[in-house]
């Protein structure tokens, strides 16, 4: 055995000999415990390995294993006459820091599930969910904002957005403001025009300031009155002054007085925490008097529920009507419309990418695009047809047609579409006798009744028939001994209905197979938890607002300006 001499310092100081080869990280703290403390058994000395830090050449060592195979220290890159630097740490210190890393870890998934939605749902990708990520305007119309890079950017903006607003139901602020910052960052790779439009860029600065004001951070609300400032300049752009644009979208509807209470609070909060009293004052009193506008009388609220609305969705249609009870009914009407239409969207929209991935995808991995076949339909084409050439030639319209009405290629297409159709009919069959067999159907019976009557139902059927048939017959039958029905496991096979299928396992998606395209690398935890979020947000949801606690800030300040 050849040992080293490392030079330890710190909480212990001296020589120690250790063999390179053979050491473990755990084990090395077992021997500098010992030292720091000979009182200390090795079992004790072991459960508290925890207990220092190892630093060497300027890195923390720490155990590194896969369950299978643990690290020795050369492997760490200690050598012999190393110098190692030996603290102190507290037990509730290691749970913070192991609370920290899983935080970083959980940070870095979200971002990569994110990054992997937008780059699928922007780039005409065929979506491996039954739901399109799109981007609609107030109104909930689609719209198409900037290149497939701001689109993206856009979607991934939204998403940490979306995250970090339920964050904030939860009273998570400490991870609200890390996923915000998160959104920002997305947020500021579009284009500033594609970013002018839009109000969801000044809404998350307002976000990432309450987050602040609800951690008591003073030092950061006392340098937030750029982002505040930001905000109202984005507010005003997108919306128009004095909100002329958001009425044309809404009509007489005002959804965005809690929100100018929020922004006004929080510039009143800034103010006074960077000694500016007299803008405070200004600032709160605007807030109260914002505040007493939204304030639902019982009387309307009863009224509206009377008609069988929910407390919740009364209360936000009578705050955003400026509490008229009759425009209140038109909104929620509107509402429940759009709700409706939306249901309805989606149904049609999850139809049309069912039949996307019937077709299949082109060479660089992209969906048929279901406007162009429309076109080319109406020119009479065969859909089937239409949608192959198009795939073929990655939705090019011009060269899609131009094999359309090329009779060598055209001819090539058809008898591609059959070969397809008679490959999808052989994996049915063979999909169908696999799960009769498992039933406790001789392979045999099952692939000849699969061959003559086409369908599962009607081949169990036959099958159940055939088994009642030979009971009768066994009860009728002379009893000989020793006489067992051979279970023929082996006997026939799904050849005859499935001949060819492993070769045709072997397309590509170059000919229109799938095959392949599901094993992207996904995080379906995190990606659900985003979608998640967005899908159960409306175009309200960014001016809906409770506003019990602005109320308490309010009351809150306004004695403190007044001392």
């Amino acid at each position: 055995m050849s040992t080293a001499k490392l030079k330890i310092a710190g909480a212990w100081s001296g020589i120690l000999e250790a063999d390179l080869n053979e050491w473990t990280i755990p084990f090395l703290k077992q021997q500098i415990l010992t030292k720091i403390d000979n009182n200390c058994s090795s079992s004790s000395s072991n459960n508290n390995n925890g207990s220092i830090n190892l630093i060497c050449a300027g890195k923390v060592l720490k155990d590194d294993h896969d369950g299978t195979h643990q690290k020795k220290l050369v492997e760490f890159g200690v050598k012999n006459n190393s110098k190692i630097l030996v603290t102190r740490v507290s037990p509730d210190h290691g749970k913070e820091l192991v609370a920290e890393e899983e935080k970083t870890n959980r940070l870095q998934r979200l971002k990569a599930a994110a990054t992997s939605l937008a780059t699928r749902h922007a780039d005409g990708s065929l979506p491996l969910e039954d739901f399109n990520l799109e981007l609609e305007n107030q109104s909930g119309e689609k719209v198409q904002l900037g290149s497939e890079n701001d689109q993206r950017a856009l979607m991934m903006g939204l998403m940490f957005h979306g995250k970090a607003k339920q964050l904030v139901k939860k009273k998570m602020y400490e991870d609200a403001v890390e996923v915000l910052a998160m959104g920002e960052e997305s947020f500021s790779l579009c284009d500033s025009k594609v970013v002018e439009l839009i109000d969801n860029v000044p809404i998350l600065q307002i976000d990432m300031v309450w987050c602040y004001f609800m951690l008591k951070d003073i030092s950061k609300l006392s340098v937030a009155g750029k982002r505040l400032e930001d905000a109202r300049k984005g507010i005003e752009r997108s919306h128009g002054k004095e909100s002329t644009r958001l009425r044309l979208l809404h009509g007489n509807s005002h959804p965005e007085l809690a929100l100018h209470l929020r922004l006004e609070l929080l510039e009143a909060i800034v103010a006074y925490h960077s000694g500016n009293i007299e803008k405070a004052k200004i600032s709160l009193n605007s807030a109260r008097s914002r505040y007493l506008q939204l304030q639902v009388p019982d009387e309307a609220l009863s009224m509206l529920m009377g008609m069988g609305y929910g407390q919740k969705a009364a209360k936000r249609a009578l705050r955003m009507n400026r509490q008229d009870v009759e425009r209140a009914v038109n909104f929620l009407i509107e509402e429940k419309a759009k709700k409706q239409q939306k249901l309805e969207d989606d149904i049609r929209r999850r139809n049309e990418i069912m039949e996307q991935k019937k077709f299949g995808v082109t060479p660089l991995k992209k969906a048929v695009d279901l406007q162009k076949l429309k076109e080319l339909v109406s020119y009479g084409f065969e859909k089937e047809l239409a949608a192959e050439s198009l795939r073929r030639n990655e939705n090019e319209t011009q060269r899609a047609l131009d094999d359309l009405t090329n009779p060598e290629t055209n001819s090539d297409i058809q008898l591609f579409i059959e070969s397809k159709k008679k490959k999808r009919l052989r994996q049915a069959a063979d999909a169908t006798i696999e799960r009769l067999t498992s039933l406790g159907f001789p392979r045999d019976s099952v692939v000849a009744a699969v061959r003559a009557y086409g369908t599962e139902e009607l081949a169990l059927n036959h099958l159940l028939e055939q088994n009642q048939t030979n009971a009768n017959q066994e009860l009728t039958a002379p009893v000989a001994d020793n006489v067992t029905a051979p279970i023929a496991d082996n006997v026939g096979s799904s050849s005859g209905v499935g001949e060819g299928s492993s070769s045709a396992a072997n397309e590509t998606t170059q000919n229109g197979d799938l095959s392949g395209f599901e094993e992207v690398q996904r995080d379906v935890e995190m990606e659900d938890e985003l979608t998640e979020d967005l899908q159960s947000e409306d175009a309200f949801s960014d001016y809906d607002m409770e506003l019990t606690r602005e109320s308490e800030a309010i009351d809150e300040y306004l004695a403190l300006v007044s001392v």
